[in-house]
């Protein structure tokens, strides 16, 4: 398969198995996200194809898809479902009809149609819907709130939602857990766990992969490998492997140049000449090994200055809402070099109290001040921007008019953002892919104060660990957002449970 005019895997091919749970691993770049549009038929490979099963209901997770104005959440969610709830609407019809009528045909009509009904289990479907909303923890959003209302993060759950609903045969989920707490992707484990179709699962929450699937294809550089069995297993039969690669080629490479050797010793006499040239034959023949790919590694360093107070930042009774407080009045202070960590659930109102603090949001009491010397760099999680048909070259260059365009991209490289996906358009590219463009305008802005809103979310493990030793590294503050605790415990000087400030339920 190739895209883009880049071959990201050469003759590749794997099988989904009836009921077969995959999990998708790769670093970012490697091409996940290229090969769930390939199987989606959002684009074409120059080469090769896929053939799904005929008949097969095939459920894909688009975080990013457009989603109907004027809808509610329920309502949306009853769409699942919208053949079914047309159908009932249409017996209902027919049963008005006979009842002017007295036409045993549409009787028998309505009848077929309540047969169905019933068999399809249409009055439980209400229960599910529920179910669901509860298992994902969408009360906390609100059953009558508008879609278009709505955070980037709870839309995305929303339409997990309705994907988990539908029931389809294959279900292909791209960062199911993203915008999920601990208590949410749990009951998302124990879902997958029974769900008796096949999914295929993009997922860089690996303890999560670990437990829903019972089949794993790595995507590297250039090739696709499956592995059977969890993803535990899997990355143990691919450290095996690559072990055994590695003393191939070795082995190979000592070969090659004992020949060599022999070939330029020898090619010039007559009376050896000959052995030579069978020698020559014999390295032009020979299937060379590769050696295990090295992929790019992202590598950060946020730029210093130093300030010039001892206070970072105080916050003073801080009521933060829309239109009503949504958390009880916050105070705290950070002094210098310390890093705040904000704990709580998805909904308690973490992001919107960061904007607040921010002034990107007006609080409705209180005051947040930073010190007059703080400069604060800022990541915000929803990767929005102004104009996505941009390139990353592009959005730099606009940014930052005065460097040259060779030392931009020096910097996207380092970022993990190679030479040709710095020309791509930013929508083509992978959620890990954006957020690494973002992290990389964040190396070019000087601060002593890094605000990080879920810089986590769609990082492969390899670049959430650079990101982790850049933010241990940088000698100013930082208030860190981020759902996996794993990554932020070492980091924190002090934590904020938001959550028990919080107006909004968890839900159990």
């Amino acid at each position: 398969m190739a895209y883009a005019e880049k071959t990201l895997y050469e003759d590749a091919d794997f099988e989904l198995q009836v009921g077969e749970h995959m999990g998708i691993v790769g670093q970012n770049g490697a091409g996940k996200s290229t090969l769930i549009k390939i199987l989606t038929q959002q684009v074409l490979p120059l080469a090769g194809r896929i053939d799904w099963a005929k008949g097969l209901k095939i459920g894909y997770l688009d975080q990013y898809a457009e989603i109907p104005e004027g809808m509610t959440l329920v309502d949306f969610l009853h769409t699942a479902y919208q053949d079914l709830y047309d159908k009932q609407k249409r017996a209902t019809q027919l049963y008005e009809q006979y009842a002017e009528t007295m036409d045993d045909k549409l009787l028998e009509r309505a009848g077929r149609m309540q047969e169905e009904l019933d068999a399809a289990d249409f009055y439980g479907l209400d229960t599910e819907i529920e179910r669901v909303i509860t298992g994902l923890g969408l009360e906390a959003i609100g059953r009558d709130c508008e879609l278009e209302q709505m955070s980037g993060g709870q839309r995305a759950k929303v339409i997990l939602a309705k994907l988990l609903l539908e029931n389809d045969d294959v279900i292909i989920l791209d960062e199911p857990t993203n915008y999920l707490d601990v208590a949410h992707i749990e009951w998302l484990q124990d879902f997958l766990q029974d769900f008796p179709g096949a999914a295929m699962i993009i997922s860089h929450d690996f303890d999560f992969l670990d437990r829903v699937t019972n089949a794993i294809i790595d995507v590297s550089f250039g090739k696709i490998t499956k592995y059977r069995g969890s993803f535990k297993k899997a990355m143990h039969q691919k450290e095996e492997r690559a072990e055994q690669q590695l003393r191939q080629y070795e082995k190979q490479q000592v070969e090659i140049e004992k020949a060599e050797k022999f070939i330029a010793k020898n090619k010039a006499r007559a009376s050896t000449s000959k052995q030579a040239k069978s020698r020559e034959k014999m390295l032009a023949r020979m299937d060379r090994v590769d050696p295990p790919s090295g992929n790019p590694v992202a590598k950060f360093s946020f730029p210093y200055i130093e300030t010039q107070s001892a206070n970072a930042l105080t916050v003073t009774d801080l009521s933060v809402g829309y239109e009503q407080p949504i958390l009880e009045p916050v105070t705290f202070s950070i002094t210098t070099e310390e890093k705040l960590v904000f704990r709580g659930f998805n909904g308690a109102g973490k992001s919107t109290l960061i904007k607040s603090i921010l002034g990107l949001i007006p609080a409705l009491n209180g005051r947040a001040e930073f010190s007059p010397s703080a400069v604060v760099n800022y990541f915000d999680q929803d990767l929005e921007w102004e104009n996505d048909q941009q390139t990353p070259l592009q959005v730099m260059q606009d940014l930052f008019p005065t460097i040259q365009p060779k030392e931009l991209r020096t910097r996207l490289a380092g970022a993990g953002i190679n030479a040709e996906n710095a020309q791509k358009p930013l929508f083509q590219l992978s959620g890990g892919e954006q957020t690494k463009v973002k992290l990389a305008i964040m190396e070019m802005k000087p601060s002593n104060f890094l605000i990080l809103d879920e810089p986590t979310n769609h990082l492969d493990e390899t670049t959430k660990q650079a990101l982790h030793r850049a933010i241990t590294a940088f000698p100013g503050n930082a208030i860190i957002v981020s759902h996996e605790s794993s990554f932020t415990a070492d980091l924190a000087d002090k934590t904020l449970d938001v959550a028990a400030l919080s107006h909004q339920k968890e839900d159990d």
